[in-house]
């Protein structure tokens, strides 16, 4: 086994922006070193890096979500980075935003028309703020008149709320506890305002 696998392994997985899969991993180190590594060696590796910053020591852990591999705070320590990305967190989703979100990652893959007549309202706006943050994305079309585009969570929506699976997703009968809740409601000043006419701007 290579020496020093594990370091080279951990600074893949701490500069990586979102969670890397095994996969890419293996592929950065047969690149870099000109070597094929065994899925089985990477795997056990990997699970002493798990198993190591299990310890007390460490205030982060190896945490497999998205498909991949990410550095995250431990519970423990949640509340002290919580305020520090309260105070740092400059653009939040907005309620509206929010409203279309949830309604995309339970109703998935949802058209426009369909998630208009749950809202009750135009989701012009918030569909296109959502597609720009790149939280859901454009999984195909209906089978039904005019062909309308059906949208579906991204992966980025699955890393930016720590879901490993749809199926880590809050049951609709734990929606009255307010920490499941799905993001942050935004302050009034970031809502949105209705029109006259029922359309968010």
């Amino acid at each position: 086994m290579l020496k020093d696998l594990s370091q080279h392994i951990e600074s893949l997985i701490f500069t990586a922006e979102s969670p890397i899969g095994m996969e890419e991993i293996r592929d950065c180190l047969e690149e870099s070193f000109g070597l094929q590594f065994h899925p089985d060696e990477l795997d056990r590796t990997l699970e002493e890096i798990k198993e190591k910053y299990q310890q007390e020591v460490y205030p982060f852990e190896i945490v497999e979500i998205a498909g991949g591999y990410q550095f995250l705070t431990k519970g423990a320590y949640h509340h002290t980075v919580g305020i520090y990305l309260k105070q740092t967190t400059k653009k939040r989703l907005s309620r509206s935003a929010l409203e279309t979100l949830s309604i995309i990652a339970y109703k998935q893959p949802v058209s426009k028309s369909e998630l208009e007549k749950i809202r009750g309202v135009n989701c012009d706006y918030a569909i296109q703020k959502l597609l720009e943050k790149e939280l859901v994305s454009i999984t195909g079309r209906s089978d039904g008149p005019g062909r309308a585009l059906l949208y579906g969570t991204s992966p980025k929506f699955m890393d930016y709320f720590g879901l490993k699976s749809l199926d880590d997703l809050p049951k609709p009968k734990d929606f009255k506890e307010p920490e499941n809740q799905i993001g942050e409601q935004a302050s009034i000043e970031e809502d949105y305002q209705t029109t006259s006419s029922g359309e968010e701007e």
